[in-house]
């Protein structure tokens, strides 16, 4: 398959650079959206995730555009759209965390040292794709304190939802359990979207990148210091992810 893992997708966003700086308080915000704007992500999405799933139909994604981003036309007639995983949490209420972690790490220029996090975070490991629709899931994991965006804690709530148990998000995860049985158990849906660096080598239990992972307070790491442990192990995980794509692109095999 014709995929660069280290291909940037706010290169191909139009107006994603421009004057991203005097956004948000000079915390950084783009002028675009890479999971809809960029070209290569979706043409990326659809080749990565048209292939057998494991309760044995065959998903054949189509590129469209706006609210048929990404669409599958089986009997469910599915409509997908790109979620970025990979957060940095550059918000106006956790700016004394962020200035408190730049002051301990000794990083001298702030603007070149996160741009080089969103483009990392914005290569192909960093995406995935879920159903499209209001109050979906990529919508209510960003908006609910306890997950606050966070992958690991996302994919935590997806094993409970798959063992029967309650999350944050197990009404919005029920909600689309027919997206969810197609991949049978929680396994097959880490193997299918190469997401086993996040996971136990059983599949019994989410790799959590910063604290208990229990849902009993705030998702947002509580300061510097966990907030420089979160990032290490995110951007860990995303180096693994573009591996294990790259490795599944050059094998050409499905799992």
């Amino acid at each position: 398959m014709d995929i660069d893992v280290k291909f940037d997708f706010t290169t191909d966003s139009p107006n994603y650079w421009d004057d991203f700086w005097e956004r948000n308080d000079g915390l950084g915000y783009g002028g675009s959206d890479p999971d809809t704007a960029s070209p290569t992500l979706q043409k990326y999405h659809r080749l990565l995730w048209s292939k057998p799933l494991p309760n044995g139909q065959f998903m054949e994604l189509t590129e469209g555009y706006g609210s048929n981003y990404l669409y599958w036309k089986n009997s469910s007639g599915f409509r997908f759209a790109s979620d970025s995983i990979i957060v940095t949490f550059r918000y106006k209420k956790y700016r004394n965390i962020i200035d408190k972690y730049v002051l301990d790490c000794n990083i001298s220029d702030y603007r070149r040292y996160y741009e080089q996090l969103i483009r990392k975070s914005y290569t192909i490991g960093g995406a995935v794709i879920f159903p499209k629709h209001s109050n979906s899931i990529n919508q209510r994991r960003g908006t609910d304190r306890l997950i606050a965006d966070r992958w690991d804690l996302t994919l935590e709530c997806i094993r409970r939802f798959y063992e029967g148990l309650d999350s944050p998000l197990f009404e919005f995860l029920n909600n689309d359990k027919t997206f969810f049985d197609l991949f049978v158990d929680f396994r097959g849906y880490v193997e299918f979207f190469l997401m086993q660096d996040c996971v136990s080598d059983d599949f019994n239990s989410v790799n959590i990148w910063e604290g208990r992972g229990d849902f009993s307070k705030e998702g947002l790491p509580e300061n510097a210091d966990a907030y420089r442990h979160f990032l290490k192990e995110e951007f860990d995980f995303l180096e693994k992810r573009n591996k294990r794509i790259a490795e599944y692109c050059n094998n050409k095999s499905y799992y």
